[in-house]
């Protein structure tokens, strides 16, 4: 298909308000950006600096283990003391045993073989993404120096061959009719180099154990006669795992496919040779992709699908001109279906497609932030004696020992510090009530929570949230069934007062327009905007102000009853 018309198959999907959107600042230099497409389309976008520093784009391995799965969000919240996430699912997995269909890198560790005929991202030293297919050339050789392929790694042996099982497999090894030497010690699983380990035992039809500072070499069929011939208890076995030369900076990689963007320029999927299913390769569906512009900024682009009247998926030619649009010159496919999931400091972000809600999946690969963080306080603070939004809940989080200064900032530059000194990691949390530092009610306005941090690496970080101390709005009543409603407004204000769902989607307008100082009251006849009676349910009353001040908005719950 001719570049100008994949163009314009993805200006059919994606709306015209795309330019004008507003991410939001989810951590420090990482934007999230939840957009409708056409279709509909929920899609999830994330952008990130180029890796490195307080930056990493970082695979996460369900329950440290290849075996079996846990969700993404549960991943992001194991490891929320090293470092603040946003994520998605990794690679496809084995659906009963939980390890991963194609490559797996860790910290320069190989824990898992490259799928045949099927590309995987890795991310480079230096911060740069590669996307190659990459054949898996393992071997093995004993007291003969006779080199024999290991043709898996990770994952049972198939006939006739071969695996590796490294400790990050779990405590032993699956039970196999054929011989097992264990290795021990034996060094991580790093390519490009000899691993040399002592043979300590054979064993043959058991699962053995695998030492922690050694690995089990599991054989069967031809390959077990060999690894009994060849593999002597008191002898050595050399192992060497190589992949692409080019490839020798790579510290980090998971498998799935396949690949949407290279030199800038989208991948057709029937153009992508790679081992995939239609369903895999073709037709909207749940997908994630990650991409990399040309000043190294990542891209992580997921949207939800399989769901009737929120999203109908996305095909993988929209996927990659999407990643495009944004700027990416490379492009790379994940997991899809029901694994697409994107989630933040553990928190679910998106609607994944499974009944069941988020799927348990083999891996997660995350966006990693390593400085202070602060998460956004609440919008308004209104310390008017209503008891809502009297008291502002300010808190910040680190993940190493770091010097830290909390400060407020008042609408006029004024500056309070309200923490400081040295601190371990953890979450630190402090209340503010509204007033100065002698007690007086202070101004009203926009104020920054500002908080700077220097770790014990000797890297500088600051984190930055703003919300306003606003008394218009206050004192909000709901009569039953929401019939009449009633708030004081401190000063002249528009206001707009709104039926909506629990979830947001606003049934009825009741009232809008400016308002004098003072109490005000609406009434409501119980209809939604249809003039249809609201069924009986849980719903809420939001009412928002806009004066001089700016925006503030109030909700209530609401329990209707016919």
């Amino acid at each position: 298909m001719p570049r100008k018309l994949l163009a314009v198959a993805f200006l059919a999907l994606v709306p015209a308000p795309l330019a004008a959107a507003r991410p939001v600042q989810i951590m420090p230099g990482v934007t999230y950006d939840h957009r409708v497409l056409k279709g509909p389309v929920h899609a999830y976008v994330v952008t990130a600096p180029k890796p490195g520093g307080l930056y990493s784009l970082t695979p996460l391995l369900s329950n440290d283990t290849i075996t079996g799965r846990e969700t993404v969000s549960s991943m992001e919240r194991r490891v929320s003391g090293q470092m603040t996430t946003i994520g998605v699912n990794g690679d496809f997995f084995n659906w009963i045993g939980g390890w991963p269909s194609g490559l797996l890198m860790r910290g320069g560790t190989v824990e898992h073989q490259p799928a045949d005929n099927r590309s995987a991202v890795g991310i480079d030293s230096a911060g740069n993404l590669h996307v190659d297919k990459l054949p898996f050339n393992a071997s093995w050789w004993g007291f003969s120096t006779i080199r024999y392929p290991v043709a898996q790694l990770n994952e049972p042996p198939h006939p006739n061959s071969a695996s590796l099982f490294t400790p990050v497999w779990g405590d032993a090894t699956p039970p196999v009719n054929g011989i097992a030497a264990v290795l021990e010690p034996f060094p991580p699983a790093k390519p490009f180099g000899d691993l040399v380990g002592q043979v300590t035992a054979l064993v043959s039809n058991s699962s053995v154990a695998i030492p922690r500072d050694g690995a089990v070499l599991v054989a069967r069929g031809s390959a077990a006669q060999a690894l009994q011939a060849d593999a002597l208890v008191g002898g050595q076995v050399t192992v060497r795992i190589g992949l692409r030369q080019d490839w020798s900076t790579v510290t980090d990689a998971v498998g799935g496919g396949p690949a949407l963007v290279r030199d800038g320029k989208a991948i057709a999927p029937q153009n992508s040779g790679e081992s995939l299913t239609n369903v895999q390769l073709y037709g909207p569906d749940p997908r994630t992709a990650i991409g990399q512009r040309t000043d190294g900024g990542i891209v992580i682009i997921a949207a939800d699908g399989r769901r009737r009247g929120w999203s109908v998926g996305i095909r993988n030619l929209d996927l990659a001109l999407m990643l495009v649009h944004y700027g990416c010159v490379t492009g790379f496919a994940l997991d899809s279906g029901g694994s697409t999931t994107v989630a933040f400091d553990g928190c679910l972000l998106n609607r994944p497609s499974d009944p069941t809600g988020e799927r348990p999946v083999g891996e997660a690969l995350v966006v990693g932030y390593a400085g202070v963080y602060a998460p956004p306080p609440a919008p308004t603070l209104s310390p008017n004696g209503d008891r809502v939004g009297d008291r502002e809940a300010l808190a910040y989080k680190l993940v190493r020992p770091s010097a830290v200064s909390a400060k407020l900032v008042a609408p006029d530059g004024t500056v309070r510090e309200l923490d400081a000194g040295q601190k371990e990691p953890g979450v630190y949390r402090v209340t503010w009530d509204g007033t100065d530092a002698n007690g007086a009610p202070a101004p009203e306005g926009k104020y920054h929570w500002s908080v700077s941090a220097t770790d014990d690496l000797g890297r500088a970080s600051t984190a930055d949230r703003t919300f306003t101390l606003d008394e218009t709005l206050g004192f909000l009543q709901v009569g039953r069934n929401a019939r009449t409603i009633s708030f004081q407004l401190a000063r002249d204000a528009t206001i707009r007062v709104t039926i909506e769902t629990r979830s947001g989607d606003i049934l009825r307008t009741v009232a809008r327009g400016p308002r004098t100082a003072g109490a005000v009251t609406v009434r409501w006849d119980g209809r939604d905007g249809r003039r249809k009676r609201v069924p009986s349910g849980s719903y809420v009353v939001h009412v928002a102000a806009t004066s001089p001040i700016g925006l503030t908005d109030v909700r209530a719950p609401v329990r209707i009853r016919r």
